[in-house]
């Protein structure tokens, strides 16, 4: 079910084909897709395709998000059928730092101590029942992401005994090939895309951006290019370990 008009800009393995090896590998509840943006919706529509309204998502709510983005994730959920499980940080820990630093302290900061609490611990949680996690990263996106494999061990969520495996099937896409693929199938995306964000996170630390300027640079903006990783993706910074 390729569309007859779409091409893939980097003819390589297709991304579906690495999806469904990644679904004949690994059981469905110790495998899932993590969700936010225009390039994981693409892996929910793909994955929908191959296994259904079994296809296992889940999502960061950081508490911080805009309200498109909830809006997008109901719509998500509603075109495929599919549950998205939420994901939360730990109440004790947001109020800690919010009483101690304030609202906006990763201005300050940075973004580490924040992003550490909203999103790396909720996901290290979830990442203990899991095998492996199906993320969007594409090598285009990032000067940390430039190297980014298909597939990659986890080195920053792997321990001693537990080896966690990650899929980045649209590694080799380009932005171009992102959009074409929603366009040809219609698939949903964040409203806030048509606002001049490419590039979606939480709200504080996302804005609009000019058509010239790199999609990242509208995250994060007071940071250095470098620095644009939030830690769900720690081992960008360093080589990764391929398997494929």
């Amino acid at each position: 079910m390729h569309g007859k008009d779409f091409v893939d800009s980097q003819p390589r393995t297709h991304p579906r084909e690495v999806l469904e090896d990644a679904f004949r590998r690994f059981d469905r509840d110790r495998l899932a897709i993590s969700f936010s943006g225009a390039e994981d919706v693409v892996l929910v529509d793909m994955a929908s395709r191959i296994v259904g309204r079994d296809a296992p998502v889940f999502s960061l709510d950081t508490g911080r998000l805009h309200a498109e983005t909830y809006r997008f994730l109901e719509a998500v959920r509603e075109r495929y059928g599919i549950e998205i499980e939420l994901l939360f940080p730990d109440a004790v820990e947001v109020e800690r730092l919010v009483g101690a630093k304030g609202l906006f302290s990763f201005y300050r900061d940075g973004h580490g101590e924040c992003c550490a609490i909203r999103k790396i611990q909720p996901l290290r949680r979830k990442l203990g029942e899991l095998d492996a996690w199906i993320t969007g990263q594409r090598q285009d996106q990032s000067v940390t992401r430039t190297e980014l494999p298909v597939e990659q061990v986890d080195a920053a969520f792997s321990t001693p005994g537990r080896t966690v495996t990650k899929f980045n099937p649209l590694a080799h896409w380009s932005s171009e090939d992102v959009w074409a693929y929603i366009r040809e199938y219609d698939v949903p995306y964040n409203p806030l895309h048509d606002h001049g964000m490419r590039s979606i996170g939480c709200e504080p630390c996302t804005r609009a951006i000019a058509a010239h300027q790199h999609e990242r640079e509208g995250r994060w903006w007071w940071e250095n290019d470098d620095d644009k990783e939030c830690g769900l993706h720690a081992q960008n910074r360093i080589p990764a370990k391929a398997v494929a």
